[in-house]
Order: structure tokens, then C-alpha cells, then sequence
């Protein structure tokens, strides 16, 4: 998930759950199954989505249509969708890094906005009627007081960085392409989401990194961060890839959605925590240059609002995640 709390890169491609007419309808082995469109399959949580789909982890879905194509060339959408129409899509695909976001706000827009109405045009000319699913980012809350802990979905967006503002806009118009079209269209704030593969930008991943690097004699058990003193709401990419299906399932159309754990935890903590997973000492050096604008203290969020449309809840435990991660990194950096 991106800055304070959420995240996902550009790629696509489409995708296969049980569909509601005859005329539809596919099998893999006994399962029905509908075609998924996803945007953003070569990023963080698109790599695992589509991992999980390979495996046959969901057997209500089967990815189609695996083909690369550009959110800012229209005539590229209109090939992709042209092999077959999608009953659902999740759109992940975006410029999801803050400090980037500073740095170049016209291409954060170009491709979070302008990339965002290219696919509901494009899948609007294709004749699309399904359920389309736009991953936002918990970052549109922006400066939260303590007092509006844990945040919900009542509290109005007050975004405080160019990628937090673009993807308010890109909501506001996936809902409104839902009201006038008369799609089935969702929005998902997902908060910090981890895991195996991601980038070592982000901070825990950036950490375990590190730690494994001292583990291996690489480095000096001198760790580099940021603020570590601030506390987000971590969940695991596995548990985010259960909300967005239980949302294309069971979410209500038109309604915002907080992907969350429920709880706060500290980063010097966790970063510990996987010091101690790799059995081994170290010192935090705090790096200037790993400080962020506009940092929100405190962060946690509420999926009570998910869990009563759907059933969802976390199911991985915060050791289990670091204990993924920590293993991914040390296979990562043997291979450096």
C-alpha cells in the first residue's frame, strides 16, 4: 500500500469467478467460473494476486487475456479487452510512491487520474456490465486526529501529498462511472499492506533487507531508517487479496471499503521483531533522507464496515508476516 498507509505499479491483464448467466458461463474442473480483468499484475500485490490464480488458489477465478498493454494508450486497452469482455475487474495499477509523487505530481495524476478514465472508457466501448473494483489507498485520510482512531469510512478524505489527492479524484470518478453507467463499482482503501517481493522502499521490507544482509556478514548490524517511532496498521498481502475478492463478492455497490488489520503497531517494534526473528542484535541509525513529509503520528483503521458486508477478517498474524518477509529477503539477497 502506499506513503502512510497504502500501494501497487502499471501492468495488466485479465481475469476468470461464478457467474450469474448461462451464456457465460466457463469450468475448471467442477468450479463455474468469470473472467476478472486486473490491472497492475506485474506490482506488489498484482504479482501475488496473480501467483494465487496460477496456483489455483481461488478456483472461482481464472486469469485470461495475459497481455501487456499501457493505461495511457487507449488503442492498447481496446486490443486487451477486445479478446474478451470482463465481468469484474480490480484496477491496481498506479504511481503508488509518495516521495514520486512530490517529485513529478503531473505524471502521479497522468497515470492515477487520466490512466483510470482511459480503462472505464475503454471498457465501456468494449460493452462491459460487471462489478469493477478501484483499489484506492488509506493515505486519502490524511492528518487524523487521535481522537478519530480507529478510522472509518465516515471520516472525509483530507489528503496531504499529490498521490493521496490523485487517488481521491480516481475514486470520485469510478463511483460516478458506476452511477451513470450503471455498473456494480466499489472502492477499496487498503492501509500499509506487506509481504514477499515488495520493494525494499518500503520501510519494513527496507529493514529486512538489511537484517538479512547482517545476518550474512554483509553489512553492519547498523540499520538505517526513518521515523520509526510512528505506528501503522500493517496487514499481510494475503489478507488483502482475500478483502478485494470478498469485496467483487459480497461488497455493496457504490460504497467505500477500509482493507485494514484493526491494529496499530510501532515500526521500531516490528523492525526489532525481526531482529530478533533472525536472532541477531543491531543498532538504529536514523537516515534523514528516509524522512517524509506531512507524517501522520498514529495510524489505525477500522474494516468493521468490510467485515459486515462480507465476512472478511484478518487471518495472518503480524509474526507470521515477518517471518515471510525476513525468508524473502534472505533468498533475495544471495541472489544481489
Amino acid at each position: 500500500m502506499t506513503g502512510a498507509y497504502g500501494s501497487s505499479p502499471l501492468s495488466v491483464c485479465i481475469v476468470t469467478s461464478p457467474l450469474h448467466g448461462p451464456d457465460n458461463i466457463q469450468t475448471r474442473g467442477d468450479a463455474l467460473t468469470r473472467k476478472l480483468f486486473v490491472t497492475g499484475l506485474g506490482g506488489f500485490v498484482g504479482s501475488h494476486l496473480r501467483a494465487r490464480l496460477a496456483e489455483g488458489g481461488d478456483v472461482a477465478w481464472r486469469l485470461v487475456g495475459d497481455a501487456p498493454f499501457d493505461l495511457l494508450s487507449p488503442p492498447s486497452l481496446d486490443a486487451v479487452l477486445a479478446q474478451e469482455v470482463p465481468d469484474g475487474v480490480i484496477h491496481l495499477a498506479g504511481q503508488t510512491f509518495v516521495p514520486e509523487a512530490f517529485r513529478n505530481p503531473a505524471a502521479t495524476f497522468e497515470v492515477n487520474l487520466l490512466g483510470t478514465l482511459n480503462l472505464l472508457q475503454a471498457l465501456q466501448r468494449a460493452g462491459f456490465r460487471g462489478s469493477f473494483l478501484y483499489v484506492s489507498s488509506g493515505d486519502v485520510y490524511g492528518q487524523v486526529e487521535e481522537a478519530n482512531l480507529p478510522i472509518d469510512e465516515q471520516l472525509q478524505p483530507r489528503p496531504r501529498n499529490p498521490y493521496a489527492v490523485s487517488k481521491v479524484s480516481a475514486e470520485l470518478l469510478c463511483r460516478q462511472w458506476g452511477y451513470t453507467e450503471g455498473w456494480r463499482c466499489l472502492v477499496a482503501r487498503p492501509f500499509n499492506h506487506v509481504g514477499a517481493g515488495q520493494k525494499d522502499a518500503f520501510v519494513l521490507a527496507s529493514a529486512a533487507r538489511q537484517i538479512a544482509r547482517m545476518r550474512q556478514g554483509l553489512q553492519a548490524r547498523r540499520l538505517e531508517v526513518g521515523d520509526v517511532d510512528v505506528t501503522r496498521d500493517f496487514l499481510d498481502v494475503q489478507d488483502v487479496l482475500d478483502a478485494y475478492f470478498a469485496l467483487l463478492d459480497g461488497g455493496e455497490a457504490g460504497e467505500v471499503y477500509n482493507v485494514c488489520s484493526g491494529r496499530e503497531r510501532k515500526i521500531r517494534e516490528l523492525i526489532l521483531e525481526l531482529a530478533d526473528l533472525a536472532d541477531i542484535d543491531i543498532e538504529l541509525i536514523q537516515d534523514p533522507t528516509r524522512m517524509r513529509r506531512a507524517e501522520q503520528r498514529r495510524v489505525c483503521g477500522s474494516y468493521r464496515k468490510l467485515h459486515e458486508a462480507t465476512g472478511w477478517m484478518p487471518n495472518i498474524t503480524i509474526r507470521q508476516t515477518l517471518t515471510t518477509i525476513l525468508s524473502d529477503w534472505e533468498s533475495r539477497v544471495l541472489q544481489e
